[in-house]
């Protein structure tokens, strides 16, 4: 089993420290949730850790190997908040590109994939599109999969189905997963990760998240 790990972390934006003191690790086979109120850093984060922002610091290492760009080599894989998908290039061509084998036949049975493997990506509905993405990057070759508000943009029953398949895929890979739905990241992770005022806390029990005024009460 592989480890990921993120230390030191320093990024700063015209002055003002947006990250600082940043420790994160995961393993292949759990869940790590990151939590953070609106402008935290959370995104900022998972894009230093995909290599596609460069902070004033960083250590990103898998096996205490440092990595600088975790997107080469399969190891990092990375759903944004925007779409990422190329438009002109058929579904079935993107899914042999970027879908483990291990789960080919599982990825290739959803109905978004049945439904529309040979339309081209732009030929799908914003909703349509947004669940073939979260599904490329779940079922994706990578070792470590980093997911930045996979359930806001989808129905709750769609949540719901989606949860099973999130806790399947990590039995062999590493998840980050960051949503403003806490409760729904709660849900699904194995530990969860606070980002306050630039630094993660690990946080052992949900009353430490009233501590930190991220929730108002254990029922908000």
């Amino acid at each position: 089993m592989h480890t990921l790990k993120v230390d030191s972390i320093q990024l700063q934006f015209n002055g003002r420290k947006i990250l600082q003191d940043v420790y994160l690790q995961c393993k292949q086979g759990e869940i790590v949730g990151l939590l953070g109120r609106n402008g935290s850093g959370k995104s900022s984060l998972l894009k230093i850790i995909f290599g596609t922002l460069m902070p004033d610091y960083k250590y990103v290492g898998i096996d205490d190997k440092y990595i600088k760009k975790g997107y080469l080599n399969n190891r990092i894989a990375y759903l944004p908040q925007h779409n990422y998908l190329p438009k002109g290039i058929k579904i079935n061509t993107l899914a042999k590109m970027l879908v483990d084998e291990f789960y080919w036949d599982e990825f290739t049975g959803l109905p978004i994939y049945q439904n529309h493997y040979q339309k081209t990506v732009a030929e799908l509905s914003g909703g349509e599109l947004r669940k073939l993405e979260t599904m490329m990057i779940v079922y994706n070759k990578a070792d470590f999969i980093l997911l930045d508000e996979p359930f806001t943009h989808i129905s709750p029953i769609q949540t719901e189905e989606f949860k099973p398949i999130l806790r399947r895929c990590a039995q062999r890979k590493g998840i980050i997963v960051t949503d403003h739905q806490y409760y729904n990241v709660l849900d699904i992770s194995d530990r969860i990760i606070l980002l306050n005022n630039g630094s993660t806390k690990p946080i052992n029990d949900i009353d430490e998240l009233v501590s930190y005024c991220y929730i108002s009460n254990i029922n908000s």
